[in-house]
């Protein structure tokens, strides 16, 4: 039994050890901190699970290595894990607390609790805001089963969430670290549609609003939510013009490109301070009352960019092209 048990451990380090290896050159690009991060819980699934239950794992938004830029002190390292059908649901949720653990440990997530802090953990297990894994199986994926597979509030983001344009982001703007690459099979079951970027504009006033409240409390550094609201409201609306999921830098290029001439220096010092806010979060009180008015702005300016694509106006570059009406052009009026 103790020879059993002493070759079972050693088989769990030795799969653990191929399949960091495999992924080491994968992230050799990303910061010290969301490496280990990632080994560490590569090590902890293996043990608990078991890596050949595993179908993928994939590694999204501004950790990856070509996201250097985006890569800031509030940034969370965003893990997807894959598993096979034949996982239980409850094994599953049995390791959720490890993962916990290990944000904990590598400073993704506060182990200090308190009321506020817990209201917090709420609103974030609602939205899928600042949560470094997330837990799913291959037929929640292949069905495009949102709240499944971000583990989010199921009455939240049916109502809420722009969940087709979020899982596009992902699919776009992702790396395989393991496994199989399964984004192709869920794409055919994503539509992107004007719906979509209501509630978008909705659930990101929610944040906004949120983070309004949580102002008085410094601790609780409310900008963080402010500049994710303003992150998530350029990165959807950019794929509902787009299509595509550029860098941050790139997304404000083309928003501001979208003003008038005489808005265009007020828009830039918006966004100026964006960047700089989520590299030196700060609570500045300023850009925190004028983030409402510009995640109205930012969806009413795509989807009025998107009303004019359709009709002929504009072409996006990966569509064959089509006729321009010259009396369409920019920048949008607002």
């Amino acid at each position: 039994m103790i020879i059993l048990q002493k070759t079972k451990s050693l088989d769990e380090k030795t799969n653990s050890l191929d399949v960091n290896e495999k992924i080491s050159h994968k992230i050799n690009g990303i910061d010290e901190r969301s490496r280990n991060y990632i080994k560490d819980v590569v090590t902890l699934v293996n043990k608990e699970i078991g890596i050949n239950k595993i179908l993928s794992i994939v590694l999204f938004g501004s950790q990856q290595s070509q996201n250097k830029k985006e890569n800031t002190i509030i940034s969370d390292c965003d893990l997807l894990f894959i598993f096979k059908n034949r996982v239980s649901s409850r094994h599953i949720r049995e390791i959720e607390k490890y993962f916990i653990a290990l944000e904990i440990k590598h400073k993704f997530k506060d182990a200090n609790k308190n009321f506020m802090r817990n209201l917090i953990t709420v609103i974030q297990h609602a939205t899928g805001m600042f949560i470094s894994h997330f837990l799913t199986k291959e037929k929640f994926w292949r069905n495009a089963t949102f709240h499944k597979i971000f583990q989010v509030n199921k009455v939240f983001s049916a109502i809420f969430a722009p969940r087709n344009i979020v899982l596009s982001n992902v699919i776009s703007n992702s790396t395989i670290l393991y496994g199989v690459d399964l984004t192709a099979t869920i794409k055919k079951n994503i539509k992107v549609s004007v719906f979509e970027m209501f509630k978008s504009t909705v659930m990101n006033l929610f944040i906004s609003f949120f983070a309004l409240l949580l102002c008085p409390f410094r601790q609780l550094k409310s900008i963080k939510f402010q500049l994710e609201a303003i992150k998530w409201s350029l990165r959807s609306s950019n794929y509902y013009c787009f299509r595509d999921a550029k860098q941050l830098d790139n997304i404000v290029e083309r928003f501001i490109s979208f003003e008038s001439d005489k808005r265009k220096e007020k828009a830039r010092s918006f966004y100026t301070n964006f960047l700089k806010l989520r590299k030196e979060p700060v609570n500045n009180l300023g850009f925190i009352l004028r983030c409402p008015i510009r995640i109205l702005k930012i969806h009413i300016k795509a989807i009025t960019y998107r009303k004019m694509i359709t009709k002929g106006g504009i072409r996006i570059p990966s569509e064959p092209k089509s006729k321009i009406d010259p009396s369409r052009s920019f920048p949008l009026q607002f």
